[in-house]
C-alpha cells in the first residue's frame, strides 16, 4: 500500500465521523476496534474500510456520528492485552473484535461494554457466548472456520500434489480453535494416506524453525491452519514454502494472492461489512446477548497456477474448473 493511501485511510477513520457530527449536531458515538493485524497490512485495512463502508451504510457518516479508535495488535499477544485494556478505558458504546485471539482479553476487560467478533472459531467451545442462538453475554458476532472443514484442506492437497504422504500442520497451540482444527485434521488425515506432523507457530523464528527441520524428509507438505501468527507471518510461510519445495494448503485467499499455491475458505472481508450492520443495532438499543452468531455466507477455492508451476505440479482440469479464482 503506498504511503499517500495509508496516511488517507487511517485518518478518514477518525475524520469522517467528525465531520458527520459537525454537520449533523449528534452526540458521538464511540467504537473501539482491535484488530489482528499490523498497522502496514493491506489485508487490515481492506477489513477495516469495509467496516467503516458498512457503518456508512447503516447511517453513521451522515445522519450519526460515530468516532473509530482503532488498534493493532500485529497478532502479539502482550499488544492485545494492552490495546483491550485501553479501548475499554475509553468508554466505547461497542467494540469491534478482530479475531478470535482479540476476545479473551476484551471480555477479561468488561462484562459490560457490547463487544462484536469477526472471524472466530467455535466461540461456544471458546467460552464467549453460551450458545449460537442465544450468545447470552456482551459479544456476538460471526464465527469463521467450521472444524470439520479442515478435512477439505487435505482433499485439495492430495488432489494438487497425489505423491504427497506427510505434512507439517502450522498451528496456534495456544488457542483453542488451533487444537480444534488440529483434532479435525488428524482425525481425517488416515482416509487420505497422510501423516500429520504438528507445527507450533508463535513467532517467526519458531515458524522457520519448524518448516526448515519438516523439510529435511521427502514428499512433504505443509498445512497452515487459521489463526493470527499465519495471518501475521503469511509472506515468509510462502516463502518457506517455496524455498523448500514444499506444496502447502492455506486457510484464506489473501494466502494465495501473497504467494501460496491454493486455498481454500471464507471471505475474510465480508464479515467486517456485516459486522456494521450488528453494530448499528447495538447502537441502537439491541444487546449482544439477543443477537445471534453468524457462520459464513461464502467459501472460495483459490489456486496460484504460478507457485505450482514453480513446484512442478499440474492441477487438474477439475479442480481448476472448481476454483472461485485462479492466480496465472
Amino acid at each position: 500500500m503506498k504511503r499517500r493511501e495509508f496516511i488517507t485511510l487511517i485518518g478518514g477513520a477518525a475524520a469522517w465521523p467528525l465531520a458527520a457530527r459537525a454537520q449533523q449536531g449528534f452526540g458521538v458515538r464511540r467504537i473501539g476496534v482491535l484488530m489482528n493485524l499490523a498497522a502496514d497490512d493491506h489485508e487490515a485495512h481492506a477489513r477495516l474500510a469495509a467496516f467503516q463502508d458498512g457503518l456508512r451504510q447503516w447511517g453513521w457518516a451522515d445522519a450519526r456520528s460515530a468516532v473509530l479508535d482503532v488498534r493493532w495488535a500485529a497478532g502479539d499477544a502482550h499488544r492485545f492485552r494492552t490495546y483491550a485494556a485501553e479501548l475499554v478505558a475509553l468508554a466505547p458504546d461497542v467494540i469491534l473484535a478482530a479475531s478470535g485471539t482479540a476476545v479473551p482479553p476484551l471480555l477479561q476487560a468488561t462484562r459490560t461494554v457490547p463487544i462484536v467478533f469477526v472471524q472466530v472459531a467455535d466461540p461456544v467451545g471458546n467460552g464467549f457466548v453460551a450458545s449460537l442462538a442465544r450468545p447470552g453475554g456482551n459479544a456476538t458476532g460471526f464465527t469463521n472456520i467450521d472444524f470439520a472443514m479442515s478435512a477439505k484442506w487435505l482433499e485439495l492437497l492430495k488432489q494438487i500434489s497425489p505423491q504427497v504422504t506427510r505434512a507439517l500442520v502450522l498451528r496456534d497451540a495456544s488457542e483453542p480453535s488451533g487444537i480444534g482444527q488440529w483434532g479435525a485434521l488428524h482425525s481425517a488425515a488416515a482416509s487420505f494416506g497422510l501423516e500429520l506432523v504438528p507445527g507450533n507457530v508463535p513467532d517467526a523464528a519458531e515458524i522457520e524453525r519448524a518448516v526448515t527441520a519438516f523439510a529435511s524428509s521427502p514428499k512433504g507438505a505443509l498445512i497452515v491452519t487459521a489463526s493470527a501468527p499465519t495471518a501475521v507471518h503469511r509472506e515468509l510461510i510462502v516463502a518457506l514454502a517455496a524455498r523448500h519445495q514444499l506444496p502447502a494448503v492455506y486457510p484464506f485467499r489473501y494466502h494465495a494472492t501473497s504467494g501460496g499455491l491454493i486455498s481454500y475458505g471464507p471471505d475474510t472481508i465480508d464479515p467486517y461489512r456485516r459486522a456494521a450492520a450488528y453494530v448499528d443495532r447495538i447502537l441502537k438499543g439491541e444487546k449482544p446477548a439477543d443477537l445471534p452468531v453468524q457462520a459464513p455466507t461464502k467459501y472460495e477455492l483459490v489456486i496460484n497456477l504460478k507457485a505450482a508451476n514453480a513446484l512442478g505440479l499440474d492441477v487438474p482440469a477439475t479442480l481448476l474448473a472448481r476454483a472461485d479464482e485462479v492466480i496465472e
